[in-house]
């Protein structure tokens, strides 16, 4: 951790490719005058697109003086600051903000805010448009240069997204149970174990976790990926009704655990009924192998470079609707489900059909993921057989895949 005396070493040698020195200027402490609010977004936002950097709000970038900020109007700084990364950034940006005190020419202590800013896995756009950092200025980006980026930050890349690194993570911040799951015995060291997987990935010379190792060995995969979720909801009628809401619950934990848990939502909300002739016989509303498919699909095939798109899972009266954000990978189409298996991350894919077993016997499978492709027919065929209507997938503006399975009648 850094130090005063670092600090202050740091501020003295003055801006450079990931450092950036601000001064504040407040009105009656309620108000910030000084940096404009579109102008310190094109900076974080650059510095975001760039290799990250830290900002230091409180200190004169000519002079390099210290000159804090009152301490009446920290918490109104850190919401401004806040608000603009929230509001004048697209995507949003993630910063994270420490208050400390250093001295000032005469020695005494003015508080400051320091701004860490990680390098982005996504590519912002600020208020003035697409920056990156060149020494100690900003620099918009030409067209050529965006598109590289572009290209570098999404799903075409041949380093695919998922095996990215996630800026400020480490090892030690994997779970170790989660992680021994991938580690075996007689195959050598267990950090190159995780690395052949791509579960973890260098970065500049250190090992951090990957976009996939976040989200299979982490806890909670949202405190970095925050759209990393299942957003589920059962509701009594056939719309989207909040007073009509009967469930809600939002899975966030590794994405083996969000399917069982969102496949256990949906079996204690959909109804059951038994019918007795010669003995009690369940029909219930959706084949659960049809679920278990589809929930393994939606969450492996997502785009998770999409900010703010989580999987949701609606359950109505008549009908189960599931959410993935992300159209279609590579040329895939709706009429070409059946016929092609190209999946989005195949890093998921390939290790939740290796790593991962199924000890229901019910769902007719050995793994998480069948590796033959055969995950679209079992929905259609399992979901027709029981409600004698077939599924239907729908690609939404080219920005998500909705898949409509429709209840079994429940008269008698």
């Amino acid at each position: 951790m850094m130090t005063v005396d670092d600090w202050l070493k740091r501020i003295r040698l003055g801006e450079d490719s990931t450092l950036e020195l601000k001064r504040v200027v407040m009105r009656s402490n309620t108000k910030v005058e000084d940096p404009h609010p579109d102008s310190l977004a094109d900076e974080l936002a650059a510095m975001a697109n760039t290799n990250g950097g830290t900002l230091i709000l409180g200190i004169d970038d000519v002079s390099k003086q210290v000159l804090g900020i009152a301490y009446a109007a920290l918490d109104t700084v850190e919401k401004w600051l806040a608000e603009l990364c929230q509001t004048r950034v697209d995507p949003p940006l993630d910063i994270i903000t420490q208050h400390i005190e250093l001295p000032d020419a005469a020695g005494q202590h003015q508080p400051v805010i320091i701004v860490q800013v990680p390098r982005s896995l996504i590519v912002h756009k600020s208020p003035n448009g697409y920056f990156k950092r060149i020494a100690h200025a900003k620099r918009e980006m030409k067209p050529d240069v965006l598109a590289r980026l572009f290209q570098q930050r999404s799903q075409s890349r041949l380093i695919r997204f998922e095996e990215q690194v996630v800026p400020a993570t480490a090892l030690e911040q994997a779970d170790p149970l989660l992680m021994r799951t991938f580690v075996r015995a007689n195959e050598g060291d267990p950090t190159l174990q995780l690395r052949r997987l791509h579960l973890l990935a260098d970065d500049e010379g250190l090992p951090r976790l990957s976009v996939a190792g976040v989200l299979l060995c982490t806890t909670k995969p949202t405190q970095w990926l925050p759209s990393a979720y299942i957003q589920a909801v059962a509701y009594s009628g056939t719309v989207n009704d909040p007073s009509d809401q009967l469930d809600a619950k939002d899975f966030e934990g590794p994405l083996d655990r969000q399917i069982w848990d969102a496949f256990d939502f949906v079996r204690l909300n959909m109804k059951v009924p038994a019918r007795k002739f010669l003995g009690r016989i369940d029909y219930p509303q959706y084949s659960l192998r049809a679920v278990f498919e589809a929930l393994v699909n939606a969450v492996v095939h997502r785009d998770y470079s999409i900010w703010g798109g989580r999987v949701r899972l609606h359950m109505f009266a008549d009908r189960l609707e599931l959410y993935s954000p992300g159209a279609l990978p590579n040329s895939m189409t709706i009429e070409t489900m059946q016929m092609m298996s190209m999946p989005r991350n195949e890093v998921l894919s390939s290790l939740f059909s290796r790593y991962y077993p199924v000890r229901d016997s019910g769902l007719g499978r050995e793994y998480l993921m069948d590796r033959r492709g055969s995950g679209v027919d079992v929905i259609l065929a399992e979901s027709e057989r029981l409600s004698g209507r077939s599924p239907v997938y729908d690609n939404i503006a080219d920005i998500e895949l909705r898949l409509t399975i429709y209840a079994a009648s429940l008269s008698e």
